[in-house]
């Protein structure tokens, strides 16, 4: 591999948001599926796990790498991250696309937020 190529961009956050969109795993999986699609993005596996309290944690591989979600709805708080390679193509506006877009979808505001170019 050349010392020259990135291998992505990773964004790592946490962010409020209402009791609601943190309690519906199949709503945010809709979601996700829209966004992976409308990207262009390729799925290769995904797991969802709804805990009693409501609460819900959410990992989807894809090719390019994964996109993940754990929700916290006691505390109106949501951690997230994605991270796309740049094995064909340069993925980091689709990186932060998808984070705004995921931002909006919770109705959500930013608590903290790091960047990560690997």
């Amino acid at each position: 591999m050349s010392a020259s190529y990135l291998p992505g961009l990773h964004i790592l956050a946490t962010f409020q948001a209402s009791a609601r969109p943190l309690t519906d795993a199949a709503a945010c999986q809709a979601f996700f599926d829209a966004q992976i699609a409308g990207f262009g993005l390729t799925k290769v596996g995904e797991v969802y796990h709804t805990f009693p309290n409501g609460s819900f944690t959410a990992v989807v591989g894809l090719t390019e790498s994964h996109l993940s979600i754990h929700t916290w709805p006691e505390h109106g708080l949501a951690t997230f991250d994605v991270f796309l390679s740049n094995y064909q193509r340069d993925n980091a506006a689709t990186v932060r696309q998808l984070y705004a877009a995921t931002l909006a979808f919770f109705e959500a505001t930013e608590q903290a937020k790091t960047e990560v170019r690997r």
